[in-house]
C-alpha cells in the first residue's frame, strides 16, 4: 500500500491547473477595477481637465498642439 506516482502527479496537475484559474481571475479583476476607475473617472471629469491632461501629454511627447 505505497503512493502511486500517477496519484501525485494528477494532484500536482490539478494543483497548477486550479492556480492558472485563480490567477487568471484575479487579473481580470483587477483589470475590471482600473477599466471602472478610469471610465468614471474620464466621464465625471470636467471638460477643462480633460483638455490640460491632452494638452500636457502632447507636449511632454515633443508634439505640437497648437
Amino acid at each position: 500500500m505505497g503512493i502511486d506516482m500517477s496519484q501525485i502527479r494528477t494532484a500536482t496537475q490539478t494543483q497548477a491547473k486550479l492556480n492558472s484559474r485563480t490567477a487568471a481571475l484575479a487579473a481580470a479583476m483587477i483589470v475590471a477595477v482600473f477599466g471602472a476607475v478610469f471610465t468614471y473617472g474620464i466621464g465625471f471629469a470636467g471638460a477643462d481637465v480633460l483638455h490640460n491632461a491632452a494638452h500636457d501629454a502632447r507636449h511632454a511627447n515633443n508634439f505640437p498642439c497648437h
